[in-house]
């Protein structure tokens, strides 16, 4: 287990699919980011697909709004929107543009099969179901790079060329802004379920929500490691 703690909450969904969850946060792409080995050329396909995966993430998050019930969950979601489009996405924007990939081209990208079943189950999550189907879906991408980027910055070899990467999710603004969705989501969960709701009858399903977006980030590293 790292160093992570987002909340009781994730912590329960973490342990409902182990395997599926060190499939994600140890896949080899990750590895390679690690070692430094994992080739440029993966790194950025990857950037360009990911780039794409948080416009359609931060379309998602910005559905929390509008499914939120307390003032404390809108501000969250519309905090979390603007880390994403205004922070996050930077970096993908300027490690394209040092390989001549400018941000009109990256908005451009065509989507692979693994990133439009992704973004689109989560989507789905959140129009179809509630403010806890859509936090279920959206919590492996958010919890995962939190620690994975806590780990490989322990871990990563020294001078890595991924160091901006690992510095982006290990760092204070990412790490403090997945504490306040991981209290946040703890709330959330509370409020509609109530304290014991490992045992509410919705909890299978919101386990099912996580669980299956957590395999679909195992197939999004999968779509990093493949040539374009």
């Amino acid at each position: 287990m790292s160093g992570a703690h987002y909340g009781r909450a994730f912590a329960a969904l973490q342990e409902g699919c182990p395997s599926d969850w060190a499939a994600y946060t140890r896949h080899a792409f990750v590895e390679g980011l690690r070692s430094g080995d994992l080739p440029r050329e993966a790194f950025l396909h990857y950037l360009k697909q990911d780039y794409v995966f948080l416009v359609h993430f931060s379309r998602a998050w910005s559905l929390g709004v509008v499914k939120s019930e307390t003032l404390d969950e809108m501000k969250v979601c519309a905090g979390t929107v603007d880390a994403l489009v205004n922070h996050e996405m930077a970096l993908h924007v300027q490690t394209c543009a040092e390989a001549g990939i400018d941000e009109e081209a990256l908005f451009a990208t065509r989507e692979e099969i693994e990133n439009l079943a992704y973004t689109r189950f989560v989507l789905d999550a959140g129009l179809q179901g509630d403010f806890l189907d859509l936090i279920a879906a959206l919590a492996p991408c958010c919890f995962g790079y939190g620690e994975i980027g806590l780990r490989l910055a322990d871990e990563a070899a020294e001078g890595t060329q991924y160091a901006d990467w690992i510095a982006t999710y290990s760092g204070a603004d990412y790490q403090e802004a997945m504490q306040a969705v991981g209290t946040m989501f703890d709330a959330a969960i509370e409020r509609r379920l109530g304290p014991d709701f490992l045992n509410s009858p919705r909890w299978a399903a919101l386990q099912d929500r996580f669980t299956t977006a957590t395999r679909l980030e195992v197939g999004f590293w999968d779509m990093g490691l493949r040539p374009a």
